[in-house]
């Protein structure tokens, strides 16, 4: 049992983490350059994806597959930041939502129609969604790190803190086996639709942003609940038990987010992140307004 907790325990130090990221920059860069050349060869005729049309009609589109390998490394860090801070760690689970969306835009972009009926276009409004989204989440999550950046310097480590963070590191050590397999699972199960369940595909295709992420935030509330229940051993704080209680409800909102589309889509993720910018801003002010008790 301590071997594999050791084993774990490597992928969440330093040198791993600095390592890896060099491996999903060269994976990233192979990657981009191995889409675009399906896409010449389709273009060319010398092979055939039309069901696949999305990803391989578009030199842009390329840009979708690197995107997902960064997307693979924001996963890793919030795995993390997760014994580390609180905060870093949903901000991260923030800055993937917004990465997810960038994807999105490259993946849509050439379905772009621009005609002069600008707002009457499907694809058009989704784009226009999208940008706005971006900008917005962008400047939100920056507000989150500031609220969280005032807030450390207010943290006082003792004892019961260190055992909770001890627990939440077991925690994030039995989380990175869970993902690698469900990363498989997702992967493969994708590859099966696309290229051998023609009928499958006329339902899944659509659905593409959502492999692999939605899962992964059904199995990011459970950990956050999971790691409030233990947060009641090391500490009976009110304002802790809001703060983490208000950060799972902003995980839910993102979850919920990929059962729908368009404005809906963005309107939900917009709010799970003003959600947690408040809890964190309410937190805040308790948290001094306790001290000067």
């Amino acid at each position: 049992m301590k071997k594999i907790h050791s084993l774990f325990n490597f992928f969440l130090n330093e040198k791993f983490k600095e390592k890896s990221e060099h491996i999903i920059i060269y994976i990233s860069i192979i990657a981009f350059i191995v889409h675009l050349m399906f896409i010449f060869l389709n273009k060319l005729d010398f092979i055939h994806l039309e069901l696949l049309s999305k990803l391989f009609n578009n030199p842009i589109a390329a840009i979708y597959t690197p995107f997902s390998f960064i997307l693979i490394y924001e996963v890793y860090l919030l795995v993390y930041y997760l014994p580390k801070s609180t905060t870093i760690y949903i901000g991260k689970q923030y800055e993937i939502i917004l990465l997810i969306i960038i994807r999105r835009i490259f993946k849509d972009i050439s379905n772009l129609e621009l005609t002069s009926n600008w707002f009457a276009v499907k694809y058009d409004l989704i784009f226009l969604y999208d940008i706005v989204a971006v900008v917005v989440l962008f400047f939100l999550i920056f507000i989150f790190y500031r609220l969280s950046e005032r807030q450390k310097k207010n943290v006082v480590i003792n004892e019961k803190i260190e055992k909770f963070i001890l627990t939440k590191n077991r925690i994030a050590s039995f989380l990175i086996p869970i993902l690698l397999f469900l990363s498989l699972y997702s992967f493969i199960n994708w590859i099966n639709t696309s290229f051998f369940s023609v009928n499958a595909l006329v339902y899944k295709f659509e659905d593409i942003n959502k492999i692999f992420f939605e899962d992964f935030f059904t199995i990011l509330i459970l950990v956050d609940v999971l790691i409030l229940l233990f947060s009641f051993l090391h500490s009976d704080k009110f304002s802790t038990v809001i703060r983490n209680s208000g950060f799972i409800i902003s995980t839910i909102m993102i979850k919920l987010s990929f059962n729908t589309e368009g404005i809906l889509n963005v309107i939900l993720l917009v709010l799970s992140v003003v959600f947690g910018i408040i809890i964190l801003f309410i937190h805040n002010k308790y948290e001094k307004l306790q001290t000067n008790i």
